[in-house]
């Protein structure tokens, strides 16, 4: 069986068609795990929501800051942005399934030693807690009352981690950790006003939250996309996977295996379906 991560797809299926056909994908013999940022920006999101959730245990897809907010949109908890091309999804006649499917979606997952999430995880966390506290996530968006989490999630602060954190501001700082972040300090306060920099635009003081000296995943292999700007990356403890399809970049499948050195990257290129300036 192979095994696929995929980058942040934000919409494009005739794009992700083309991967999986590159790929030579089977769902009977392969599986893929898209690393959040199913859609949005894109021209097709809703086709990329009929076709991720009919197949099943042959994919899994992580939630990304644009798969909460089409969640949020759907409960009248945000307002659309001009830049968004979700109207699709809400206006489909299976809106409520396809929904229902996508906030049942995990944020983060470790498989074949790849901790992967959609953004970021805090210098503080270890790849255990990491899936630990992802999970108080999930039982709050998978539960009865999660719209009125919904309500409760946007925000900038609490801005770091304490173990003492309660109820939203503590579910808060997780998603932020997991579907926003970029930049953090040594302590792992959170920055999330800097969006086109890259490894090297980090605001004083700040650093990309995987170059934070000493973080408890430093002996794992930390798998991520939501970052365009960064493209590849393919070192010994981080994946990035967001090669701006949405942009007119690539969309990168990463095939992994046991060894390293066998990973195999394979990409297709995507037409440009936004300009870059949006809201990320």
């Amino acid at each position: 069986m192979a095994l696929y991560m995929i980058g942040d797809v934000q919409g494009c299926d005739v794009a992700l068609g083309r991967l999986l056909d590159k790929l030579a994908f089977s769902p009977s013999r392969d599986r893929l795990i898209l690393l959040g940022d199913l859609v949005n920006r894109g021209p097709e999101s809703l086709l990329v929501l009929r076709r991720m959730s009919a197949l099943g245990d042959a994919a899994a897809c992580l939630l990304g800051n644009h798969d909460l907010h089409l969640l949020a949109v759907s409960q009248g908890v945000r307002k659309a942005h001009r830049s968004d091309t979700v109207a699709g999804v809400l206006a489909a006649p299976d809106r409520d399934a396809l929904l229902d499917w996508l906030r049942h979606r995990p944020l983060a997952l470790q498989e074949r030693g790849v901790l992967m999430v959609h953004a970021g995880v805090l210098p503080q966390w270890s790849a255990a807690q990491t899936l630990q506290l992802a999970g108080e996530v999930q039982r709050v968006l998978r539960g009865a009352d999660w719209a009125v989490f919904m309500h409760q999630m946007y925000g900038n602060q609490p801005d770091e981690w304490h173990d003492g954190l309660q109820g939203a501001a503590r579910w808060r700082v997780i998603v932020n950790a997991l579907t926003r972040l970029r930049y953090c300090t040594a302590e792992g306060r959170m920055e999330f006003d800097t969006k086109s920099g890259g490894i090297d635009g980090a605001p004083p003081g700040y650093m990309p939250w995987f170059d934070v000296p000493g973080r408890q995943t430093a002996r794992d292999v930390v798998a991520f996309g939501h970052w365009s700007t960064l493209g590849w990356i393919d070192r010994p403890d981080v994946i990035s996977l967001d090669t701006g399809c949405v942009w007119g970049g690539c969309l990168s499948a990463l095939r992994l295996a046991a060894d390293a050195r066998q990973r195999e990257l394979i990409q297709v290129r995507c037409p440009q379906a936004q300009v870059p300036g949006g809201t990320a």
